[in-house]
């Protein structure tokens, strides 16, 4: 455990808040339904196997695209699996969530006159249909997606492509995510206060994190 997962979040030295999306402020158990359960029924319907074969044929594939934009690319896999994703997530989009505290969190951050930017490795058209059903561009001053820098969170050139639009203070800034490799790459990238979310799907237990963690987003603000 860093030293720093003992040291207390000093606000007044925080100008910039930049957040992750899903597992962090939205609820990930939508996306876990959704690749763990909708499509694998879809794609087995679409070949006429069985739910626990297709989840088998998926498993491996899926696993070698993890850490890769292509993970997040939903028309990466509206090609390799012959699914209309898009169709897809809006079919089931009324189940997408925010995770508790977290819509507060960002009200209080704004009353604060912190400058909120949202990070994530979320494809633009996901990210369109989850601010549909939540409006949660609403509270942020800058957006970005990985996909406008063809490359994802987990890698340094994110990093450096998002500073050349979003000229942060590292020293001044606080991170927070769900991914250990994400968090992984802020760090190397320099960024002075970062923090884990524990809990990042409510139908699942908590997980824990290297560095400082807290359960839920909006108890950083008690940090």
């Amino acid at each position: 455990m860093s030293s720093l997962a003992l040291e207390k979040l000093a606000w007044d030295h925080i100008d910039t808040v930049l957040l992750d999306l899903d597992g962090t402020l939205l609820d990930l158990a939508f996306d876990n339904q959704f690749w763990l359960e909708i499509v694998p029924a879809a794609y087995a319907a679409s070949r006429s196997m069985t739910v626990e074969a297709a989840r088998a044929a998926l498993a491996p594939r899926f696993r070698a695209c993890e850490g890769t934009l292509a993970w997040y690319c939903i028309e990466h896999w509206s090609r390799e699996l012959g699914l209309d994703i898009v169709a897809l997530k809006r079919a089931c989009a009324s189940r997408i969530s925010w995770l508790p505290g977290a819509k507060e969190f960002l009200r209080r951050l704004r009353a604060r006159g912190k400058r909120l930017v949202l990070l994530t490795n979320a494809h633009p058209q996901t990210l369109r249909i989850k601010d549909e059903q939540t409006g949660v561009t609403q509270y942020f001053d800058a957006t970005f997606s990985s996909h406008e820098f063809g490359a994802p969170k987990e890698s340094a050139h994110f990093w450096d492509a998002v500073r050349a639009l979003e000229p942060f203070d590292p020293q001044r800034s606080l991170f927070v995510d769900d991914s250990p490799a994400v968090l992984r790459a802020a760090r190397s990238a320099g960024l002075r206060w970062i923090y884990g979310v524990r809990r990042p799907d409510s139908s699942r237990s908590a997980r824990e994190h290297e560095g400082p963690s807290v359960e839920l987003c909006h108890e950083l603000l008690a940090v």
